[in-house]
């Protein structure tokens, strides 16, 4: 991985933001983008002027607050006259799965969702074109389709090449100011890229206030009535969306996807090394950080001992230290905190070490993670220190086997616990308003042992991981009950279901091989190196989603606009529906949409202009997702990465649970701001595309 530069401007930079992206909600872990120059994004930076304002504003701020808090609790009454619940809680469980849920309520193994949907009502949940989470739950949120909400894919090309950036956010530096013989450092800039509006920020507009957590495409925390932690998004110290460490005396030539190899040197009584941070942004050309470490043997029977910044840990092989905390200086009088842990892999002569991301410090954050930024701090206090990252269950560790199975469901659960608490403080301290949170422990673990569920002969102490992990979501919906009453509306829901990836499809493959996209050399890389860009006329990057080359809108485009585009739009469908993988002797496409057909509004420019539907088994290459030209159309998935979602939507729908009848045969995702905000009594604004269609008695 090395040092992420800005992707805008260099391929380098797409790599290491890209690489974990692809794992589908992976699609952003061991990489995406770089958004920062690391370092200058986490820099300190200000003026006396400024400080001077803040103070002042602080002490009018407090003089006011007595008649700000009077006139708010009236016109928060006002608000709720017309409501018909006091409070709402809703649960979202990132890809749990109808098919298997309804199963599993028949089995008896879900009695809290079961009681729900008698009590109140249960329905499949439509989802968005394409399926994947930072498309559906941006939906959730705005009641729109992605044209309206500018979320297409988890990521998008530059309009100025080709190169692909972060869809859901972008962290620029602030460059550097000189005074004289002096160097100053901007502060970056954060610009969440989701466009529309929240239902928890319309609420809060009629003085209803939300606490909510972990709902994906919320970094940067945006500014409301109420209490926010981020999620999928947040990037780690390095800038990127999560960059493991493997440290090992003799690593092998190469990274490998989402992480970096680094050397341990071998001393008496143990071993050192470096633990990499953010660049220094403030010096030309920027330096990356670094912090030493030990690992010393006793030479008896104790366990392993990690010195780190005068700090001391026990290790113990596959038991993960607790969270450390971290600090990279910049100068005496300028740092950046961070959270790490750290787990031995292998001990003896095979010595390895793994370390997590170095992620933003919840209680010194170096970007904003929670709004108000005092609330990550509050938690931090709470519940102890907590993963901050974005997509924090370290799925490409165990993709690359890096860690074991075992490890994993160690790292995504002890995460889990975390999300939990959070939760659980949510729910104490909210008797009107909305608490909600998401929890995406459930699509990581399907992600990564979904074969062993569904295949027998590769089950083994791990076929029953899957059903435990949807029991323990029922305890969760459990927890919730016990905050229910009368005057509480509770929902329960998922972006999408899941299915088999057994073989993955390069549709730049198939679209070199049948004359649409043209190279200039037989590179065939990611990023489409070697591509001929004057005589290419499509292409596909991401997940879901194939682009024409069109003129006017693509750097190079070849296709004009109007009907010669229209023209080629009509030609892919028809020879990429059922487009048949004959070495396995079945279809690989199902259906294949044209955006202008199923989207609508301001961003119409910045989607794709055809959007696949694969069949069940199928999905987007690895190498596919991010512009990789070369190689076979159709490859076998040998990874732990064995289930997904990103399929025709019909295939996989989510789940709806309340504990009010569902007014509607068919509601989709769409449908859940504008009946959130009729249940507080709030009119959904003319722009929302969904309909209330939760009824209250």
């Amino acid at each position: 991985m090395g040092n992420p530069k800005n992707v805008g401007t260099s391929v380098d930079a797409a790599d290491t933001s890209v690489r974990a992206t692809f794992g589908c909600t992976k699609l952003i872990r061991g990489a995406i983008l770089a958004y920062i120059g690391p370092g200058a994004g986490f820099a300190v930076g200000g003026s006396l002027l400024a400080l001077l304002l803040a103070v002042a504003g602080a002490v009018v701020s407090i003089l006011l607050w007595p008649f700000r808090a009077c006139w708010g609790y009236l016109r928060s009454r006002r608000a709720l006259r017309r409501a018909h619940v006091r409070k709402l809680i809703f649960i979202g469980f990132d890809g749990l799965d109808p098919r298997l849920t309804e199963r599993l309520m028949a089995e008896g193994k879900l009695p809290h969702l079961a009681r729900l949907r008698e009590s109140g009502g249960y329905r499949r949940l439509r989802t968005t074109f394409p399926v994947l989470s930072p498309v559906a739950w941006s939906t959730f949120a705005t009641g729109v389709n992605p044209a309206r909400h500018n979320i297409f894919d988890f990521l998008n090309r530059s309009v100025k090449s080709y190169v692909p950036e972060l869809s859901s956010a972008k962290v620029a530096s602030g460059g550097q100011r000189k005074f004289g013989p002096f160097r100053f450092l901007r502060p970056p800039s954060v610009e969440g890229k989701r466009r529309s509006e929240s239902f928890w920020a319309i609420l809060g507009r009629h003085r209803i206030r939300s606490i909510i957590l972990r709902v994906p495409v919320t970094f940067p925390p945006e500014k409301f009535n109420g209490l926010q932690l981020s999620a999928m998004g947040t990037p780690d110290l390095k800038g990127t969306q999560g960059s493991f460490s493997v440290f090992s005396v003799d690593p092998p030539a190469g990274d490998v996807e989402g992480g970096s190899h680094y050397p341990l040197k071998i001393e008496t009584h143990g071993y050192s090394g470096f633990l990499e941070g953010p660049r220094d942004a403030s010096r030309v050309p920027g330096r990356t950080l670094r912090i030493p470490f030990r690992v010393e043997e006793s030479g008896d029977s104790r366990p392993l001992v990690l010195r780190i910044q005068g700090e001391s840990y026990e290790l113990r092989p596959h038991e993960y230290t607790p969270w450390i905390r971290v600090k990279f200086r910049f100068s005496p009088f300028r740092s950046v905190f961070g959270i790490v842990r750290f787990l031995v892999t292998s001990t003896g002569k095979g010595f390895s070490l793994y370390v997590s991301p170095v992620e933003i410090d919840p209680e010194n954050p170096g970007l904003p993670i929670s709004h108000p930024g005092a609330y990550a701090g509050y938690l931090a206090k709470l519940i102890g220190v907590f993963a901050t990252l974005g997509m924090a269950e370290d799925t490409w560790a165990l993709n690359e086997r890096v860690l074991s199975e075992r490890d994993f469901l160690s790292q995504a659960y002890s995460i889990f616990d975390e999300r939990l608490r959070m939760f659980t403080d949510a729910l104490e301290k909210t008797r009107k308003g909305v608490a909600g949170c998401v929890f995406d422990t459930s699509d990581r673990i399907q992600h990564l042992f979904f074969r062993q569920m569904h295949d027998p002969s590769a089950s083994g102490e791990f076929g029953g991981v899957i059903e435990e992990m949807y029991r323990r979501m029922d305890d969760v919906v459990g927890l919730a009950m016990r905050h229910v009453d009368s005057a509480t509306a509770l929902v329960v829901l998922s972006d999408h279901g899941f299915c088999a990836f057994d073989r993955g499809v390069n549709l730049n493959a198939w679209l070199r091989e049948n004359g649409y996209l043209s190279v200039v050399s037989d590179d065939g890389g990611k990023y489409f190196a070697g591509v001929n860009w004057k005589t290419t006329r499509a292409y596909a990057l991401g997940l879901g989603g194939l682009y024409l080359n069109l003129k006017g809108r693509e750097p190079e485009g070849t296709v004009a606009p109007g009907e010669e585009a229209r023209a080629l739009k009509r030609e892919l469908i028809e020879k990429l529906t059922g487009l048949r993988d004959e070495a396995a002797g079945r279809a690989a496409i199902r259906n294949v949409y044209d955006a202008d057909v199923i989207y609508s509004g301001p961003y119409m420019d910045r989607a794709p202009d055809l959007i696949i539907g694969y069949h069940e088994g199928y999905r987007t290459g690895w190498g596919a997702a991010v512009g990789k030209t070369g190689g076979p159309v159709f490859e076998e998935n040998d990874r732990p990465w064995s289930g997904d979602h990103c399929v025709d939507p019909p295939l996989v729908p989510g789940i709806l649970f309340a504990n009010r009848p569902i007014d509607s045969a068919d509601p989709g995702i769409e449908d859940m701001a504008p009946s959130f905000l009729r249940l507080f009594g709030v009119d959904p604004p003319n722009w929302m595309e969904g309909k209330a269609v939760l009824e209250w008695r």
